[in-house]
């Protein structure tokens, strides 16, 4: 009997690999069967020549990768790209970020979710975790646009009991959304804008509900200083008192956990992850980094993230990947670590384990969702390879992905967008800047002051 055809499937590739000890690979010359948005199997290209598809893609020159996952970003603030450059992290909230945050309509929020997702896609990014406002627009733009998203409606205890409902009702609608791609979590901001009963209500709703939650806690040493100096404790030991350890929760920075804060995170088992963003560290002059080794000795998987456009000004995960293994390189004083090997594990598998999506995507494997980016090495910049792992990651640019494909959906083939019209977005945008940038009512949607 003939078999079907298989939804798609991609020849002459180098697939990477993970093998049981979480160890990174690569199989040279190797076809990726996909059926019903699944990775059916990796096979020799060889074999797959006689096997019949819906639709076919060669690869030949090109890597294929698990797609990047950018585990914390607020998408919608690419309409603020570039608007508030050299401040301090203080002056850049109060004088800039907030009073324009407080203009912001659905409709912003619409193009620049649009906006950000054209840009990820370009980037080879599948999925990403948003924490924003108007969520219903983003998770929209999501459905319509093809990518994977972890989507969480952000709010502060300034707003009351309401946005801490809001966040709720946000997640429990659009849990399982477009076809399964859309994931949730509750989105406090911070502890330093939450309170502590807040935190402690999101714990109880989250373990009630079966839910995540992503927040921003410890995002620098000053915070976590602040902390110690009017509570006793730190942003970390403020989760354990206040319940959210003891549920899946997504830290976002952590670049002021302390070593005291180690064991209360190990304590918490595997229900915790980071992500790091480590290119706006080093714009606000930060003095230290996300602890990557030291979280990894303790079992805490560390995505790899971007932040929002407004204070990375770029939503590259490919960035983030090279930066995070040479910052930590930098700041351990050990050229051995972070491998290119390593954070090519971050940026695959340990941000698939940080969204909660370990088991679905993260890995080309069978079993798994079909979200794939092929790379193309043939350029100048990454030849010769000498060491695959090392031109991927420190050669390689975003700009080498020629192809993106979430759920076995083709989102972007030879570079080409096919889900999202950039020039229109751009152009509807536009027309909006002065509404949104108005910061003449004086007003703010908060106050930083950790």
């Amino acid at each position: 009997m003939t078999p079907s055809p298989a939804g798609l499937i991609i020849t002459r590739c180098t697939v990477l690999t993970h093998d049981d000890h979480e160890r990174i690979g690569f199989t040279e010359d190797a076809a990726i069967v996909v059926r019903d948005g699944v990775v059916e199997a990796v096979v020799g290209s060889a074999e797959a020549e006689t096997l019949p598809a819906a639709e076919r893609i060669d690869a030949g020159g090109q890597v294929a990768l698990p797609g990047l996952i950018n585990c914390h970003t607020h998408a919608p603030m690419v309409a603020l790209r570039g608007l508030a450059e050299d401040l301090p992290v203080e002056e850049w909230f109060n004088d800039v970020v907030w009073p324009v945050e407080s203009n912001l309509t659905e409709k912003d929020v619409e193009l620049g979710a649009r906006l950000a997702c054209a840009e990820m896609i370009r980037g080879g990014v599948t999925c990403f975790a948003d924490h924003y406002f108007a969520m219903d627009a983003v998770a929209a733009v999501v459905a319509e646009c093809g990518m994977r998203a972890h989507l969480g409606e952000a709010y502060f205890s300034s707003q009351g009991t309401q946005g801490r409902e809001k966040s709720l009702e946000f997640a429990l609608r659009h849990r399982g959304g477009a076809g399964g791609r859309i994931t949730t979590a509750l989105a406090p901001h911070a502890p330093y804008t939450v309170t502590d009963d807040d935190l402690a209500a999101t714990a109880r709703l989250a373990r009630a509900h079966g839910l995540p939650v992503h927040l921003h806690a410890a995002e620098n040493r000053d915070q976590a200083d602040t902390s110690l100096a009017r509570h006793g404790v730190t942003p970390i030991e403020v989760l354990e008192r206040t319940g959210l350890l003891d549920t899946d929760v997504l830290i976002a920075h952590g670049t002021g956990i302390l070593e005291r804060d180690l064991p209360v995170l190990e304590r918490a088992g595997g229900r915790t992850a980071v992500a790091t963003a480590p290119r706006g560290y080093l714009k606000f002059a930060w003095p230290t980094t996300t602890p990557v080794r030291a979280l990894r000795d303790i079992g805490i998987p560390v995505g790899l993230a971007t932040d929002g456009a407004a204070s990375n000004n770029s939503l590259d995960v490919w960035e983030s990947m090279a930066l995070t293994s040479l910052v930590q390189k930098s700041t351990e004083g050990d050229p051995r670590w972070l491998t290119s090997r390593q954070a090519l594990h971050h940026a695959t598998l340990q941000s698939a384990e940080a969204v909660g999506l370990g088991g679905v995507v993260g890995r080309i494997a069978p079993g798994l969702r079909a979200d794939i980016v092929l790379v193309d090495l043939t350029g100048p910049h990454t030849q010769p390879v000498h060491d695959l792992a090392a031109a991927l990651v420190h050669s390689a640019r975003s700009a080498d992905v020629s192809t993106t494909i979430v759920d076995g959906r083709i989102l972007m083939r030879d570079r080409e967008l096919l889900t999202i019209d950039v020039p229109a977005v751009v152009g509807e945008l536009g027309g909006r800047m002065p509404a949104l940038l108005d910061r003449s009512h004086g007003r703010r949607i908060q106050e930083y002051d950790t």
